[in-house]
């Protein structure tokens, strides 16, 4: 058998002994930062933005979601407000503001830590927009933490739809987040999803990884 011969099987057969190799750091997932956003109704898209007024597309998201161009003031008790918050399509049954637990201080607002769409006896808040304003008697939440997974991502992480998991930031704040909400759908894109809260206390960005922790 010649060198290059000798060579080339001995390649392969690391290349395959690595791609067997387990991972090391464990399962590992990609996050997503949240900033405060706003999900509406067709009537209140309309109260908001004129009559017969639909949401425009500006970048699309996970799960046939999007991020669209209007934006909207948030107006929470004693007229504190946040202004130029963005409106996520497609439209919903039923209309939801997500924050963090820092803007509901400036809003002067208790909201609760709610998975989204759980808005029953939420925070109430009031939205401005170009052509006018709505006041929602519950519907502003902050958002649990949760991890977007394919079905195969959660096979391959050995969770399910609903789990509730620890993950871990390994960088120089070494921060473990518990009671993580695992979510799982075929037309989802693996990753975890904090707030800007969550992720400055963290020092974390989009696009960096934690490792997921069972149980």
């Amino acid at each position: 058998m010649q060198t290059s011969e000798i060579e080339f099987i001995t390649r392969a057969v690391i290349a395959a002994l690595e791609k067997e190799k387990p991972n090391e750091k464990g399962f590992v997932v990609p996050v997503g930062v949240s900033a405060r956003h706003v999900h509406l109704t067709q009537e209140h898209v309309e109260v908001l933005f004129g009559e017969g007024y639909h949401l425009t597309k500006k970048k699309e998201l996970m799960g046939g979601q999007f991020a669209s161009n209007e934006l909207v003031t948030l107006v929470g008790l004693k007229l504190r407000a946040i202004e130029n918050v963005r409106v996520l399509g497609p439209v919903r049954k039923a209309s939801q503001v997500e924050i963090s637990a820092t803007d509901a201080i400036k809003l002067g607002i208790k909201a609760p830590v709610r998975e989204s769409g759980d808005i029953a006896g939420s925070a109430p808040i009031a939205l401005v927009g170009p052509k006018g304003a709505l006041y929602l008697k519950e519907g502003c939440i902050v958002a649990m933490r949760h991890i977007h997974m394919s079905p195969a991502d959660a096979q391959a992480a050995g969770v399910h739809d609903g789990d509730i998991v620890s993950v871990k930031a390994d960088n120089e704040r070494g921060t473990i987040f518990n009671q993580v909400k695992i979510r799982v759908n075929p037309a989802f894109t693996l990753e975890m999803h904090i707030d800007t809260d969550e992720a400055n206390a963290g020092q974390i960005k989009t696009g960096d990884e934690v490792i997921l922790i069972k149980g």
